[in-house]
């Protein structure tokens, strides 16, 4: 593995144990540029993941409880009238960090949720008609609860699609679960020992060498190939978009990047596939793994 990644993945693994693919996919969507969701039940250490993450690349971090009477300007800022100038004067709301993260996302209205619409799109949001540039690097990371849980609203396609991955931590382990038990709490009190990782100039270098992995035409046609089957199977009542295509590009090289290789191999994209592609193709999380397998099953693999 990548040394920079290695040392990243470990510290974090001190805070999210036994789960070190979904930290490697975590990764793999910040140096990609992209936002990340993570479905899950309460108390499987989403919050804490995501606040580890930021502290671990010295990121600015901001937590926006989304709840059913949460407003988008409780989220972007608003203008204020300002009696000493006669004039608006705007307040930055909490989506101003580099790190936001949309705990509970799919509890709030589908008019709260679409605040984050061209905030995760453009990077920037317009409030009254002034257009406010985010900083950098700005990502997104939400948390949802399963849709059978009460008080949930689903995120609508275009908001899904604009996340790049989408993961779940899921149970510990048994071995996970006792460290857990023996401790008598989570992990989340070794958030304030966690030691910077890279800077964020060394961040924006690690994202800049995504794009020189090399995807090799073969592999390029496997990614066709699996998008295609989608579209053409007859399976999915939403198939994968250009979009989607580019995102399995992008994750595959932050992957092998991660990986220790500077080009992509077949095994790549087929760990990025299920979360770049699953919520894009309205797949349940807990159903996930038998769908991609079975995907993988009618697809073949570049030799």
């Amino acid at each position: 593995m990548n040394q920079t990644s290695q040392n990243i993945i470990s510290k974090l693994s001190e805070l999210i144990l036994g789960k070190d693919e979904q930290l490697k996919l975590a990764l793999c969507c910040l140096l990609s540029k992209g936002h990340l969701l993570i479905e899950d039940l309460p108390g499987m250490g989403k919050t804490t993941l995501s606040h580890g993450l930021a502290n671990v690349l010295g990121l600015s971090y901001q937590r926006v409880q989304f709840t059913s009477d949460l407003l988008p300007a409780d989220i972007t800022g608003s203008s204020i009238f300002n009696t000493q100038t006669h004039s608006f004067d705007f307040h930055s709301g909490p989506i101003f960090s580099q790190v936001l993260l949309a705990d509970e996302i799919n509890r709030a209205s589908p008019k709260t949720q679409s605040a984050l619409l061209e905030a995760m799109e453009e990077g920037q949001v317009t409030v009254d008609g002034t257009t406010h540039t985010l900083p950098e690097p700005f990502f997104v990371i939400a948390t949802q609860n399963p849709l059978h849980q009460s008080g949930t609203h689903p995120l609508p396609e275009s908001q899904l699609d604009r996340f790049f991955i989408r993961i779940s931590l899921g149970y510990p382990d048994t071995e996970a679960e006792k460290s857990l038990i023996m401790s008598g709490n989570d992990r989340a009190f070794k958030l304030e020992d966690l030691s910077l990782a890279l800077s964020s100039e060394e961040l924006s270098e690690l994202q800049k060498q995504v794009m020189s992995i090399k995807l090799s035409e073969p592999v390029v046609q496997y990614i066709i190939d699996l998008v295609s089957f989608t579209r053409d199977s007859g399976e999915f009542g939403d198939p994968l978009s250009p979009r989607a295509s580019i995102a399995l590009g992008l994750a595959a090289r932050a992957y092998a990047l991660i990986s220790g290789r500077d080009f992509v191999l077949p095994d790549d994209i087929q760990a990025v596939f299920g979360p770049v592609a699953g919520h894009r193709l309205n797949v349940p999380c807990n159903e996930q793994i038998s769908v991609v397998e079975s995907i993988f099953n009618r697809v073949p693999v570049p030799m």
